[in-house]
């Protein structure tokens, strides 16, 4: 049972989802239609990491899958076929169960890294096959259709689009949180806690994960015909390796040990792409950067430190820790000025307007601009100042690290833990 201040919580959300869209424009609605698939694709992803403790390094197979169904079907619904468009996605959750079940029943029969290579196997073997299956992927230029008017909505503004993955995202997310409250869902936890014991107590246990498998690949097969309503067009590219890797990435950011960790990661990442690519062509080395810090440091995940902070919230001192929390922000902040001082330096300095520049100026090392300012190259402050932004910053950080780590290793704090349920939920 939901406490009801978590439905308040989530009801604001919705509310909020449902409101604020139409005074964005277009270009921010479709960044947030990208950002309820990647939840979507991320939420059926942690089914198999965060709940059954399956790695999958191939999951783009199923979104592919249910992308290319999809367009199918949009395309028989141009021919004249009597489908509603608002159903569109079912083609992509058949599509994705039926590749899930028998993808899943020989990926399961391998554990651990044997399952993962297996998975990474087969979305490789859909990468290379789509090109050349012209029928079915439309070979490498892919495939494309319309969305069809239906019942005087005509599916022509993005506005529309945002809406119907809006009611598919919310419809999924909740069948999966009501997937993990089921006798079923408590049995997947098992198996990734001790699947030998899963098999004593007389439960098949591959046939099981095969279930599980097929449900993830479903729901993202459901992610998969959303991303090709919205594009109304589809490649093979969307078998990529890392299409595989994103969706990782954000769910491990994210944190997987929480419900809603990976809905975390996915808007993080994908409001990150949104705003940074067109700033600087450094900001997949960034992307990659933060998923170390992250793994290095908080390993459980941005949504893992929320849910521990709000099952502490009665036993927390906030004039203790504010301080210490406030110090550690800045001391991040400027060893983030520092490393992105050192990158856009460098990615200048190696680009190839600077190797033009070099050759008019007969090969020695002219100023550029950076930040409004020019700085030359073979200056000492060009590279004293992030040196000492990052020094600095470490320094203040490593100090906060230490008050905080002090603060929450008295008594009363490892006593800490008891309280409500949190609105992230955990998966424990």
């Amino acid at each position: 049972m939901i406490p009801m201040r978590n439905l308040l919580v989530l009801a604001a959300i919705l509310a909020l989802l449902v409101a604020v869209p139409p005074f964005l424009d277009i270009s921010w609605q479709n960044a947030l239609v990208n950002v309820l698939i990647a939840s979507l694709f991320a939420l059926a992803f942690n089914l198999l990491i965060g709940q059954a403790g399956l790695l999958s390094f191939g999951h783009a197979a199923y979104f592919g899958v249910g992308a290319f169904a999809a367009l199918h079907l949009m395309i028989a619904v141009e021919d004249g076929l009597p489908f509603p468009t608002p159903l569109l996605p079912l083609a992509g959750a058949a599509a994705g169960l039926l590749v899930g079940l028998v993808a899943g029943y020989f990926a399961t029969m391998r554990s651990g890294v044997y399952f993962a290579l297996v998975t990474l196997a087969i979305a490789e073997l859909f990468h290379s096959l789509a090109p050349r299956l012209q029928d079915l992927f439309g070979g490498e230029s892919g495939i494309a259709s319309m969305r069809m008017p239906w019942q005087g909505l005509t599916f022509g503004s993005m506005l529309e689009v945002y809406y119907l993955t809006l009611f598919w995202v919310v419809a999924c997310g909740l069948g999966l949180w009501a997937y993990t409250r089921t006798p079923f869902g408590r049995l997947t936890l098992a198996l990734r806690d001790n699947e030998q014991r899963v098999r004593f107590l007389g439960y098949n246990a591959h046939a099981s994960k095969v279930v599980i498998f097929a449900v993830s690949a479903m729901v993202t097969g459901v992610a998969g015909s959303l991303q090709a309503i919205s594009n109304e067009t589809a490649n093979y590219s969307l078998f990529a390796t890392d299409v595989s890797a994103q969706v990782v990435l954000q769910t491990f950011v994210g944190g997987s040990t929480v419900f809603f960790g990976p809905v975390i990661g996915a808007t993080a990442f994908t409001l990150f792409s949104f705003l940074v690519s067109d700033l600087t062509r450094s900001w997949v080395f960034y992307q990659g950067l933060i998923f170390v810090l992250v793994m290095l440091y908080m390993p459980t995940g941005i949504g893992g430190v929320a849910y521990h902070h709000i099952r502490n919230r009665r036993r927390l001192d906030w004039s203790l820790l504010a301080g210490p929390y406030l110090l550690a922000l800045v001391g991040g902040l400027l060893i983030t000025a520092g490393i992105v001082f050192l990158t856009e330096t460098v990615a200048v300095l190696f680009g190839e307007d600077y190797a033009r520049s070099r050759e008019a100026a007969e090969g020695g090392l002219p100023a550029f601009e950076l930040f409004g300012s020019s700085w030359d190259p073979a200056g000492i402050v060009t590279w004293l100042i992030p040196l000492l932004l990052l020094l600095v910053g470490g320094a203040i950080l490593v100090r906060a690290r230490r008050r905080i780590d002090a603060i929450w290793s008295r008594p009363d704090r490892r006593k800490a833990g008891a309280g409500e349920p949190a609105l992230l939920g955990g998966v424990e």
